[in-house]
């Protein structure tokens, strides 16, 4: 099997870093619907153009370059264009033009497929606006009232973001694809994390994408004076939360396994004042793991335990479950060959979950669907200093190639 070119990767990678790129932080602010998304996006459909790809915008703003006969159903590649505020140059847009990399070395080596091939650059991943809008609508996973009400944190809504680009977001609910048409799903992504690196593995060949629940939590006690409540008559909020923080390794050591997570990400003291005692502590709580009956537990375990906090520091405790996204397992076929793959190329590689939500998740819902992950240097991603080496890069992208020529091949 031939080589892909990582010079050619590199320059792709360096070309698209430059939409939205900030000088200051030297972070890619890249936000779905943005301006320099679109810019971004019209830049990829000149290069699939090169390539003779057949390129379109979908309703959704995913960019899709079609190689191949239109009659067959094809072997989907992507990933997406989209970054967070002041994020890297790889995460996402490695999997789009490794994608694009694959189909020029196809070409230059006259490969043989069996059927078509499309790279798709999937809209708004990151959340921008609470979802992952391209991945949702390609597997038919968005409805007409989210897209009417969904809005970013500055209170933009996504319709409005999409009329000023020239969407009309009914449309969105027409870029579902058939099925039957779509063969096979890959993603290629930076690990986002530090296991690859620390395990010294070139590869992570992902089982599948662990489940979230996100809650809204409220412990309300009652602020008082903190130089005159003395401290066995207060009912200081905070401390309950100080208490749940305690508990929270043994509720994983009890409900869950090696792969859960519970991260309390956002806190907020009510009144806030350093003379007052908290009489309110709102917070978020996000559950992660790849087992639903798992994530049941750690979440049914999380309830009892604030509940009994709550009774011990005389505080009340309510909670609203914001989101809860089912695991994903990718398909055991496509596993089977990448792990084969990687074998015939001598590539160092392990099994693994993938903690971060990726548009592979959705697409396990019309098709069979293979992640596979390159290290990050010391774990780092959404950040300027994101970095995959350059040798990483090539041997994600070879194997690439060879799952994508064996699934496109009877």
């Amino acid at each position: 099997m031939p080589n892909v070119s990582v010079e050619r990767i590199e320059k792709d990678l360096l070309t698209l870093s430059k939409f939205g790129f900030n000088e200051q932080d030297r972070g890619v602010y890249r936000q779905g619907f943005s301006d320099a998304d679109m810019e971004a996006r019209r830049w990829l459909m000149d290069l699939f153009k090169d390539l003779e790809m057949e390129p379109r915008m979908d309703g959704a703003g995913n960019v899709i370059g079609r190689f191949g006969s239109a009659d067959k159903p094809c072997v989907m590649v992507g990933s997406h264009l989209d970054s967070v505020p002041a994020g890297g140059i790889f995460d996402g847009t490695l999997g789009v033009i490794a994608g694009v990399e694959c189909i020029r070395t196809i070409r230059e080596s006259n490969i043989h497929l069996d059927y078509p091939v499309e790279i798709v650059a999937t809209s708004e991943e990151e959340g921008r606006f609470g979802g992952m809008l391209g991945a949702q609508a390609l597997s038919g996973k968005v409805t007409l009232a989210w897209l009417e009400n969904a809005k970013d944190a500055g209170g933009e809504l996504l319709k409005d973001a999409m009329a000023r680009h020239g969407f009309d977001y009914h449309d969105v609910l027409h870029a579902r694809r058939d099925p039957d048409m779509v063969r096979a799903f890959l993603e290629l992504h930076v690990e986002q994390g530090p296991v690859l690196e620390a395990t010294h593995k070139s590869i992570g060949i992902v089982e599948g994408i662990s489940g979230v629940f996100k809650w809204f939590v409220r412990l309300i006690g009652k602020a008082d004076h903190a130089g005159t409540a003395p401290m066995d008559m207060r009912s200081d909020a905070f401390l309950g939360l100080a208490d749940f923080t305690h508990e929270i390794q043994r509720i994983i050591d009890e409900e869950g396994t090696d792969r859960s997570r519970i991260t309390i990400g956002f806190v907020e003291l009510k009144p806030g004042f350093p003379h007052t005692v908290p009489g309110e502590v709102d917070f978020t709580i996000v559950g992660r793991d790849l087992d639903a009956d798992v994530m049941k537990a750690l979440a049914n375990a999380c309830r009892r335990v604030l509940s009994s906090i709550a009774r011990k520091n005389g505080l009340m405790f309510e909670y609203e479950q914001m989101s809860w996204l089912e695991p994903k397992y990718c398909s055991s076929k496509v596993v089977d060959v990448i792990k084969n793959r990687a074998e015939g190329r001598g590539y160092s590689h392990m099994l693994m979950p993938s903690g971060a939500g990726h548009d592979a998740q959705f697409m396990t819902e019309i098709t069979e669907t293979g992640l596979i992950f390159v290290p990050s240097v010391n774990g780092v991603s959404h950040a300027p200093d994101e970095w995959t080496h350059w040798i990483d890069v090539e041997r994600g992208a070879n194997l690439l190639l060879d799952t994508l020529v064996d699934l496109a091949t009877d």
